[in-house]
Formats: C-alpha cells, structure tokens, sequence
C-alpha cells in the first residue's frame, strides 16, 4: 500500500467533506433525540464508501480512454469554472 497517497486522498477528501452539505445533512440527522448516533454514523460512512466506490470506478472507467494529464486540465478547468461561477453569484 502506498501510504503516501492513502494520506493524501484522505486529507482532500477529509477538507472536501467538512461543513459541506452531506455534513450539515448528517447534523441534522444526528440533532434528532429520538435517532440511534450509530445508525446515524453507519448510514452516513456507507454513504460515503458507495459514492467513493462509484468515484473510483468512473475514474478507472474514464482512465482508459483519456489520458491522465488530460484528465487533470478538465479537473482543473472544471474546478476554476465553478470557483468563478461561485464569485459571480456571491
């Protein structure tokens, strides 16, 4: 196992998922009295692992037919037109 990428995925995807609206969801749900906090953590974790399952196999997916420098200018593209579409409407 590459420890160096295992730390590096789990830091992005760790300040990714901060305060964001699956957090905030989760909250919300674990505000709840009456609600089991461990169905709550399990339902949220699983959550979490399917999406990134689907995210890994549509990159594997993708990989084969682009290359990887390509895929980074369309992340990185992708990226810079959201940032400027998020200023624009701040």
């Amino acid at each position: 196992m590459d420890y160096k990428i295992l730390l590096t995925v789990f830091a992005a995807v760790f300040v990714a998922e901060l305060g964001d609206k699956t957090q905030l969801a989760t909250m919300l749900f674990a505000a709840d009295k009456n609600v089991s906090k461990l169905t709550i953590f399990i339902g949220a974790s699983l959550a979490l692992i399917v999406t990134s399952a689907i995210g890994v196999l549509a990159g594997s997916l993708i990989s084969q037919y682009i290359s990887e420098k390509m895929l980074h200018y369309i992340a990185g593209t992708g990226f810079i037109v959201i940032g400027i579409f998020t200023l624009i409407k701040a």
